[in-house]
């Protein structure tokens, strides 16, 4: 049996993946144990941790009661990150990839979990030179916890076209507006997890592969989206990173309000042909983010990101459903060049 610890609704936990970089060249800088080390002593509402590359830091707010409250640690941790960056001579930005990086070439976190996955899943794992928001909600039981993540998850396409923010990769034009959902892919389970009839099916999935010594435990289960039963959340793993910390706030809120309502809906009806409609649209929403057309959750129609979004049953917080952050990328890159877009990364980061 996996430790639960749920039993708190919808507290709120984000986790945010930023790159480090040069102050001068803008390019990525392997600099995650400095930034670490300047935020040891600070009194901050959460904690600033490696990730699998040594030139991204991650930051991780505590739990909140809130998205708001949530938001406003994010905010704290993002300013407390850009401060010690400066101070070493280092900048920080966000985005779900980062311009000109090649990520076969970027140093690994020196950490035994990150050299033993590298080992495990080799160039798939080098690749993974992409970032993404992730938002934990807490969930009342593992039932529950189960029946949300089914309801939410046919909308997650929508919500990955919305933010895509990952347009370039290695230095050219992926064509992929979030080039991190196409990278996702290499990994081993990936995308939408397998159709189960209910949590106890879903667990026993779990303790399988980890009995087999393929998976530590659950959380080498790269889904977009996962119960996470000893946090008792259910983390959201779709958008990529955005760069403006007001994207940041209106896809937690969104998120946070799907959940919401996916604790009142009725649970939907078991088809296992649906993570094909979910595989369709996840591609769909990388290849074209919000420009693209995507398969309504209940009807045998395609509907563009607008007309979808539209039909939502929670509030967009503010994101215009007909543009991304990778179509500024697109366009700064365009008619300046990839050094611009990272000053410009650089900037939009800023809270």
């Amino acid at each position: 049996m996996i430790e639960q610890n749920f039993g708190s609704s919808l507290t709120v936990g984000v986790e945010e993946e930023l790159w480090i970089l040069d102050a001068e060249t803008l390019e990525l800088a392997p600099a995650v144990a400095k930034i670490v080390a300047g935020a040891e002593g600070r009194n901050l509402p959460g904690v600033l941790k490696t990730e699998l590359h040594a030139a991204v830091v991650e930051l991780a707010s505590g739990v909140s009661d809130s998205a708001d409250e949530a938001i406003d640690r994010q905010l704290e941790l993002r300013r407390a990150a850009i401060e010690i960056a400066e101070a070493n001579g280092l900048r920080v930005a966000a985005a779900g990839s980062h311009p000109t990086s090649v990520p076969e070439e970027q140093e690994i976190a020196g950490k035994e979990r990150y050299r033993d996955f590298v080992e495990y899943a080799g160039p798939s794992a080098r690749r993974q030179g992409v970032s993404g928001l992730h938002v934990h909600v807490g969930m009342p039981d593992a039932d529950t916890c189960f029946r949300v993540m089914e309801t939410v998850l046919p909308w997650l396409p929508l919500v990955l076209a919305l933010s895509a923010n990952s347009p370039y990769l290695a230095g050219r034009e992926t064509g992929m507006l979030s080039t991190r959902a196409e990278v996702l892919g290499l990994l081993p389970r990936r995308g939408a997890p397998p159709a189960f009839r209910d949590y106890a099916g879903w667990e026993a999935f779990v303790e399988r592969l980890t009995a087999t010594g393929l998976a530590k435990d659950y959380t080498s289960f790269w889904w977009d989206i996962r119960l996470h039963p000893r946090f008792g959340t259910l983390e959201l793993r779709a958008p990529d990173q955005p760069t403006s910390p007001e994207r940041t706030a209106a896809f937690v809120r969104l998120l946070c309000d799907l959940c919401a309502w996916a604790l009142e809906a009725p649970p939907r009806p078991f088809d296992p042909a649906e993570r094909g409609v979910y595989e369709q649209n996840r591609w769909a929403a990388s290849r074209f983010g919000p420009h693209g057309k995507l398969i309504h959750p209940d009807r045998n129609e395609a509907l563009t990101v607008a007309e979808l979004a539209g039909e939502l049953q929670v509030p967009l917080h503010g994101l215009d459903p007909t543009t991304c952050e990778a179509d500024l990328q697109l366009e700064i890159g365009r008619a300046h060049g990839l050094h611009a877009v990272c000053a410009w990364l650089v900037t939009r980061s800023i809270p």
